[in-house]
């Protein structure tokens, strides 16, 4: 209750403040943006980037040169060009294992004083986690839900809306609806002048490249921040394994939400879901009214799954599904879009047959056909975020990506450097992240980054991670009654085993008496008499 009370405190202390999209808010004043410079000072030692320290300098950005390809023809139109050269042409560069907007955080898969320690975090299969973890996660995502984010805002208004900077438009949000407002602001379509006025053949997260390095690093900070709210390093996402599911197996209540009993596009009331709102789900609308999503809650969390169109989903994908988009060698082919052939990223995003390799138009195939499977927030692209399932399915897509990673071991160079779509290029910075992380960067294993996937690991741990933890899930609920047994098994096994001993006893005794009286031996065979005993011991225990 009292950890609750600080976050509606939080939420009042930030209500005023004049900062910017998802940026830090050290970095929004209009003072800053006039700079154009956000070098925040790193509290452990009172530097800029932490710089006494050695985490960092205030450099340059230096943003790519290279062209992109042709989907997006116009220059100096939307605030996500050469990011984030719009915001800012200084930031923090961190050295070593050092990130985060000021250096004062360690890179993804490292952790100590001085980031130096090395960490490998393991996701896992949902329907493995034990009762209590599955709780556990979902109490979390509900806190991030429910908490103001601490270090980051949304902006309301396009750079040239607040006048070059001079007049900040931003509003606060939850820690979960700022990853929902990321998802939004890095698909959104460009917003040419003039209402409905809109380009939409452009995203800087999807339908090429970066798809893929760009929600694995999505889904790492997710988990960070999740991590420094609760204070729970050991956290990971985890992931739901759809192969040749029939339904959303995650959908019941004491998982994600099952389905409203009274209306099927709702969740069950007996989910702590069916009390989301969702935001940034009207795209349509704001395209017509030329403006952004604010983060304005606008309606209940939606989902119907299975009650799709047909036509384009016909089935969940399966392992065969699966295995022939990992069998694909090329990354990206032909123009790099959705309109590619035999490439492995838009085959498993869902723009291509995962039979035949070649795209195909009206379908939705692999990734894409989740969405659009549960039929609800999660079938539109920008407000997809909304539903926790969103987090589940794309840890799964990220475990196939390594999958193929470390099947073709493709070096960076098989990562497109120009003309893939704008946002997609290798050195192109990823929107709308601060601090900055590069698109190829991040098209290398998961070992590098600290992390890996229970169904990839040494056949022996995964044994032990995967199926015997169901077992020692039950053990757990149920430890108090086996403590009880054990004590009274061993008290009950101590007294028949003193009972049998001094029976035992007696009886040699007896005999020692016989045959002294019959041969004169003063005591009996020892090798006879311990074998008797050990027997009768063993036995009766």
């Amino acid at each position: 209750f009292s950890h609750l009370i600080g976050r509606v405190i939080l939420l009042e202390y930030f209500s005023g403040s004049t900062l910017i999209g998802q940026f830090p808010r050290a970095c929004a004043t209009a003072a800053v943006l006039r700079t154009k410079e956000c070098c925040p000072v790193w509290e452990g030692d009172g530097s800029v980037c932490g710089a006494l320290s050695g985490r960092g300098f205030c450099r340059d950005v230096a943003a790519s040169e290279l062209p992109h390809g042709p989907q997006y023809p116009h220059s100096g139109i939307d605030d996500r060009e050469r990011w984030p050269l719009v915001f800012y042409n200084r930031t923090c560069q961190c050295a070593g294992n050092y990130m985060g907007y000021n250096c004062g955080e360690c890179k993804f898969g490292y952790f100590g004083a001085n980031c130096g320690e090395r960490r490998e975090s393991i996701r896992r299969n949902i329907f493995h986690l034990s009762g209590a973890e599955r709780r556990k996660f979902i109490s979390y995502i509900n806190l991030a839900k429910n908490t103001v984010s601490p270090e980051y805002v949304i902006a309301t208004g396009t750079y040239r809306e607040m006048g070059n900077g001079s007049n900040p438009m931003f509003a606060n949000v939850s820690l979960y609806d700022l990853f929902v407002w990321m998802h939004y602001y890095v698909s959104r379509d460009a917003l040419l002048g003039g209402p409905g006025n809109v380009w939409q053949d452009i995203d800087f997260a999807h339908e090429s490249a970066a798809f893929l390095p760009w929600h694995r690093v999505y889904l790492l900070y997710w988990e960070h921040e999740i991590r420094k709210l609760t204070g729970d390093f050991s956290f990971t996402i985890p992931y739901w394994d759809w192969r040749d599911a029939q339904e959303c197996d995650v959908c019941t209540d004491d998982l994600l939400g099952g389905r409203h009993p009274l209306n099927p596009n709702l969740i069950s009331p007996g989910s702590v879901f069916s009390a989301w709102k969702v935001i940034c789900s009207q795209s349509e609308e704001y395209n017509r009214r030329e403006v952004l999503c604010d983060g304005t809650a606008e309606g209940p969390l939606l989902r119907n799954p299975g009650n799709h169109d047909r036509n384009r989903v016909s089935r969940i994908p399966t392992s065969a599904d699966v295995e022939f988009v990992l069998s694909l060698t090329d990354y990206e082919t032909g123009p790099m879009d959705r309109g590619a052939n035999m490439s492995f990223r838009n085959v498993l995003e869902g723009f291509a047959s995962p039979e035949t390799g070649l795209a195909v138009r009206g379908q939705s195939t692999m990734h894409n056909s989740l969405h659009i499977f549960m039929n609800g927030s999660m079938s539109s692209v920008q407000g997809s975020a909304n539903d926790p399932v969103f987090l589940l399915h794309h840890v799964f897509i990220d475990s196939i990506f390594e999958q193929w990673l470390r099947r073709h071991q493709p070096p960076r160079s098989r990562y497109p450097t120009e003309n893939a779509p704008i946002g997609h290029n290798d050195d192109y910075y990823m929107v709308p992240f601060i601090p900055l992380f590069r698109n190829g960067d991040y098209f290398l294993s998961t070992k590098a980054l600290g992390y890996d996937y229970a169904y990839m690991m040494d056949p022996g741990l995964q044994y032990i991670e995967e199926m015997l933890n169901p077992y020692l899930d039950q053990a757990r609920q149920i430890w108090q009654w086996l403590l009880g047994a054990g004590i009274t098994g061993m008290l009950l096994a101590g007294i028949v085993a003193a009972t049998v001993t001094l029976a035992y006893r007696r009886r040699r005794d007896r005999r020692g008496t016989k045959r002294l009286s019959s041969f004169g031996e003063r005591q009996p065979l020892l090798n006879s008499s311990e074998e008797e005993a050990s027997t009768s011991y063993q036995t009766t225990l």
